[in-house]
């Protein structure tokens, strides 16, 4: 099996029905119990008398409890487009959550020039699918409509998405599914040269990507998967190579380098090594294997996997890796 292209997940329309403003609010007989992990399980009962689920817009503005998610949906202008069939399911902070942000965040984030981080938030709290409370136990992660992942984890003090407690599970609604969460979860809003600058060990990586004219590639929509070389990975390399790449003279050998550390896609650990292969930007494909419970690219040693960029996917590896 040979990656190619994984893209992130393109089921933006995951909001749906949270989003229109023609749906009048409505009073909610909603019963709920306790039940497993301190979470609040909804019953599957009939809503206003209509037999079967509302669909999620109805359950979402009949409990009351979504005004900021519901304004926020709309703000950034996903009424239209994040309508669809489903199935969806959905994080939803409850106006409580967003409350506890600080102060003047949500006033922010509904200004025009931050519409797209609100856009890239509000898509986060969305997966593709129908997923119960025991399907998210049963997880340690799902794709978001973001394209980013979101981590579950399961103890005594409950579900968690990411640092957020699910306090009701199980909202039935015809087009999907809610599970309110007790805080607002945020996916990495910095591109991947943002993320590479932050953590201050990818100088050299970041002044060869500069230096062959791709940084503005690692900075656009993406989504790519890199494999990023430390600067201890760059100084394994000959002495006076690193200096002679960044000569402009040299511009074409630099690039075609930093391609081999580049697949188009958001590639994450587990999707890398069951493919085994991965076509980069250079044309030539890397391998990837577990090598003594050690996993490797090519002959790196991959050190950290899965961090988390706007556009894609970073793996750190320990081994500048060099086109046959």
């Amino acid at each position: 099996m040979r990656i190619s292209r994984i893209a992130s997940v393109a089921a933006v329309s995951a909001l749906a029905g949270l989003a229109s403003a023609q749906c009048g609010s409505k009073p909610s007989n909603e019963r709920a119990e306790s039940r497993g992990y301190g979470v609040v399980l909804a019953s599957d009962s009939d809503h206003h008398g209509h037999q079967g689920p509302d669909s999620i817009v109805e359950v979402a503005q009949s409990a009351g409890t979504f005004n900021t998610l519901i304004a926020a949906v709309q703000a950034a202008g996903l009424a239209e487009t994040l309508m669809g069939e489903g199935p969806f399911t959905v994080f939803a902070p409850s106006d409580e959550a967003f409350a506890k942000l600080p102060a003047g965040t949500v006033e922010s984030l509904l200004k025009k020039e931050n519409l797209g981080t609100l856009r890239a938030i509000l898509t986060y709290h969305v997966v593709p699918g129908r997923f119960t409370a025991d399907d998210v136990s049963s997880l340690s992660n799902a794709a978001t409509a973001n394209g980013q992942r979101v981590d579950f984890a399961v103890g005594s003090w409950g579900v968690r998405v990411d640092n957020a407690r699910v306090v009701t599970a199980n909202i039935e609604a015809e087009n999907g599914i809610i599970h309110v969460i007790d805080s607002v979860i945020m996916p990495e809003t910095q591109n991947i040269v943002g993320v590479a600058d932050a953590a201050g060990s990818f100088s050299t990586l970041i002044a060869a990507a500069k230096a062959a004219g791709l940084a503005g590639a690692l900075s656009g929509e993406g989504p790519l998967t890199v494999l990023a070389p430390t600067d201890e990975a760059f100084q394994k390399l000959p002495r006076g190579t690193v200096a002679s790449l960044l000569k402009p003279e040299n511009r074409d050998q630099l690039a075609a380098i930093l391609k081999l550390h580049v697949i188009p896609g958001r590639v994450y650990s587990d999707q890398a090594f069951a493919a085994q292969r991965g076509d980069t930007l250079n044309g030539q494909p890397v391998t990837f294997r577990i090598d003594g419970g050690t996993p490797k690219v090519n002959g790196a040693t991959i050190l950290t996997t899965d961090i988390e960029a706007s556009n894609g996917v970073i793996h750190v590896i320990d081994t500048v890796l060099i086109p046959g």
